[in-house]
C-alpha cells in the first residue's frame, strides 16, 4: 500500500483561498518544492509553465509559485488565463519540465487549486506528488543568484492552441452557415473558445465572456446551463454549448434547449467514429455513467468499463486496455489519440464534426442512446463505513438487482466530500427505479443509523 498523500488530492492541491493549504506562503513553498523535484530531473535549462483561470485570487498564486519556482533556480514561462487542456497541451510543444493551473474548475471563485501535468501533458504519477510533498517538509532555501530562474510571460499562447483545437479536424472543414450560442462560464477559454468556432466559419452568439475575478462560474457554464438553453431557443441557434471555469468539461444543448450530457457526447463521437471507419476500440466511463450508454455500445459491439469517478481514473483505464476514448456524464471528455487530458473545446469540434458527417441535428444524433431513468438518494450518516460489513445492505441489493435483471444496476457509493451513502437505481421502468431506490436507501438507513429510524 502506498504512502498517505498530505495535500495532494485526486487533482491537486484544492481548497477554500486563504485556509490551508491554499494561502500564499503555501503555494510559495509548493513553487520551490515543485521546482526542486522538476529541476532535478533536467539537464541544462529547466522550464515550468504556469497558467490559470479567471480567478481573483490566481494573480496572488501565480506570483507566488513563479517566486517559488525562480528561488528554486527553474525558469518560469507565464501564460494568463488559459484552459487546463491548452496548458497540457503547451507544456508538451515547449518541452517544459511540468505546467501548473490554477484553478478550481467549476467552483465558485472563493475556491483555488493547483494541479500539475508532467512534461508528457499527463497528469502527475503518485510518485511525484509523494516527493514534492517531501520537499513541503524541508527547510526552503534559495539558490545562489547566479543559479535563480527567470521568468518570461508567452505572448502568443492563446494563437499556439487555437490553432491546435482547430488542427483536430479535417483541413477543409467549416462551420459556414451554422449559429451556435457559447457559454464560457466568464472562465478560461473565454478568450478562445468564440475565436475558434468564428475562426471555423460559424455565427457566435457569446455568454459567459466577461470575467470580473469573481463570477466564474456564477449561474453560467456547465454546471449551471439554463440561460443557455434559453438563449438557444430564444435566439433561434442550432445548438449551444457550455464549459466549464478552467475548459476542460462541456455539456451542449439542441436547438429545442435540451440538455446533452456528458454520456451522450461520448456516445455520439464513438458512434462516428464507427461510423465514419475510424472504428473505436473500446470506451471507458466511470461508476456513474448512465446505464443506457452502457447497452447503447453493446449494441454497437463496443467494448465498455466503468472506472472509479476521476478522470485520472477513467485514463488509467483507458491505458490500461489501450483504448483512445474515455469520460464522465459530467462532460469531462478524453480522446487520447488527440490530446493527454479532458478537453472542452476539442470534445465540443469532435462532436460538430459528427454533426456535420451524419447531417442530422444534435437532437436527432443524441437519441441514438437512449438514457435510463436514475433516481438518486443520499442516506446521512455519522462515520465512515465498510458496506462490504453489512450483509443485509448486500442482501437488499441483490435483491433490487435481481427484480431489475438485465434492464437497470443499484450503485451504493460513499460520497468523497461529505458523510453520506448515495443510493442509486437505474432501469427502465421510472415507477420502478424510484421504489427500488427508496427500498434500498430504507435498509441503508435503518442498518447504519438505526436511532434515527
Amino acid at each position: 500500500m502506498g504512502a498517505e498523500r498530505k495535500y495532494f488530492g485526486t487533482d491537486g492541491i484544492r481548497g477554500t483561498v486563504g485556509e490551508g493549504p491554499i494561502t500564499a506562503d503555501f503555494v510559495l513553498r509548493l513553487g520551490w518544492a515543485v521546482g526542486k523535484v522538476f529541476g532535478a530531473q533536467a539537464e541544462g535549462r529547466k522550464l515550468v509553465l504556469i497558467g490559470k483561470d479567471t480567478r481573483v485570487s490566481g494573480y496572488m498564486f501565480e506570483s507566488a509559485l513563479q517566486a517559488g519556482l525562480i528561488a528554486a533556480g527553474v525558469d518560469v514561462g507565464l501564460l494568463g488565463p488559459m484552459p487546463t487542456p491548452a496548458i497540457a497541451y503547451l507544456t508538451r510543444t515547449f518541452h517544459a519540465q511540468a505546467g501548473i493551473v490554477i484553478s478550481a474548475s467549476h467552483n465558485p471563485f472563493q475556491d483555488n487549486g493547483i494541479k500539475f501535468f508532467a512534461a508528457d501533458g499527463y497528469k502527475l504519477p503518485d510518485e511525484v506528488e509523494l516527493e514534492i510533498e517531501r520537499y513541503l517538509d524541508q527547510p526552503m532555501i534559495t539558490e545562489q543568484s547566479s543559479e535563480l530562474g527567470r521568468a518570461e510571460r508567452i505572448a502568443d499562447a492563446a494563437g499556439r492552441y487555437i490553432e491546435f483545437c482547430k488542427g483536430v479536424l479535417p483541413r477543409d472543414f467549416v462551420l459556414t452557415g451554422m449559429r451556435i450560442v457559447v457559454d464560457c462560464a466568464n472562465g478560461a477559454t473565454y478568450h478562445i473558445a468564440p475565436n475558434v468556432l468564428k475562426e471555423l466559419g460559424a455565427e457566435v452568439i457569446e455568454l459567459g465572456v466577461a470575467p470580473n475575478g469573481v463570477n466564474i462560474n456564477l449561474n453560467c457554464g456547465s454546471t449551471k446551463p439554463v440561460e443557455l438553453q434559453k438563449a438557444v431557443v430564444d435566439q433561434g441557434a442550432d445548438l449551444g454549448v457550455a464549459f466549464d471555469g478552467d475548459g476542460d468539461r462541456l455539456v451542449f444543448v439542441d436547438h429545442r434547449g435540451e440538455l446533452v450530457d456528458g454520456d451522450e457526447i461520448l456516445y455520439i463521437i464513438a458512434n462516428h467514429r464507427q461510423q465514419s471507419g475510424q472504428g473505436c476500440s473500446g470506451v471507458a466511463g466511470t461508476l456513474m455513467s448512465n446505464f443506457g450508454l452502457e447497452k447503447a455500445f453493446q449494441q454497437m459491439d463496443v467494448p465498455f468499463q466503468r472506472a472509479k469517478v476521476g478522470d485520472r481514473y477513467v485514463i488509467e483505464a483507458m491505458k490500461q486496455h489501450g483504448w483512445t476514448l474515455g469520460g464522465e456524464n459530467s462532460g469531462h471528455i478524453v480522446c487520447s489519440d488527440v490530446t493527454t487530458t479532458g478537453d472542452g473545446i476539442v470534445s465540443a469540434l469532435l462532436v460538430l464534426h459528427a454533426l456535420s458527417d451524419s447531417g442530422d441535428n444534435l437532437h436527432t444524433l443524441k437519441k441514438g442512446m437512449s438514457k435510463y431513468p436514475q433516481t438518486m438518494i443520499n442516506v446521512r450518516i455519522d462515520q465512515k463505513v465498510a458496506l462490504s460489513d453489512y450483509p443485509v445492505i448486500g442482501a437488499a441489493v441483490a435483491e433490487a438487482e435481481a427484480e431489475l435483471a438485465d434492464s437497470g444496476r443499484v450503485l451504493l457509493r460513499p460520497s468523497g466530500t461529505e458523510p453520506l451513502i448515495r443510493v442509486m437505481v437505474e432501469g427502465e421502468d421510472k415507477q420502478q427505479v424510484d421504489r427500488l431506490a427508496e427500498q434500498v436507501a430504507a435498509v441503508v438507513e435503518k442498518t447504519l443509523c438505526p436511532e434515527e429510524v
